[in-house]
């Protein structure tokens, strides 16, 4: 069975009706009706949780963080494969450390990750890449 590995950069433009969010959702759907497996690494969560906090308000994060936790996913929680992984990537690329944890988690589920983030193209892993935003998050 395909598995998707949805990072923060995906779950945002579902959220906020972005382009490629529509892909996002087909791919949820998929998922929901045993299709397919999306993932999401748990370090996606605080990112979702924070940045809609900091660009809207905390109730909007929380909202944004309980919608994703209603999302037909499979949470990828931190372990020592993921960290030795994960710390092996950021040692390597210049990533950030969420990605270098998204990127590990992706890697060590073998799953397609699905993004808007050029970043990841240092990565050797299946890749969907979502279109990018003709404006920038704030």
């Amino acid at each position: 069975m395909t598995r998707y590995l949805l990072d923060t950069s995906a779950l945002l433009a579902l959220r906020d009706d972005e382009p490629g969010a529509d892909q996002v959702a087909d791919l949820l759907y998929k998922a929901q009706k045993g299709e397919s497996i999306c993932g999401i690494c748990f370090i996606s969560l605080m990112e979702l949780f924070y940045r809609v906090w900091k660009d809207e308000s905390e109730s909007a994060g929380r909202l944004a963080y309980e919608q994703c936790r209603a999302l037909p996913v499979e949470i990828v929680h931190e372990s020592e494969p993921l960290l030795e992984r994960a710390a092996q990537i950021k040692a390597v690329h210049r990533l950030s450390l969420a990605d270098a944890w998204i990127g590990a988690a992706a890697l060590l589920e073998g799953a397609t990750l699905v993004h808007k983030d050029p970043e990841f193209d240092v990565l050797d892993c299946p890749q969907l890449k979502l279109p990018e935003n003709k404006k920038q998050r704030k």
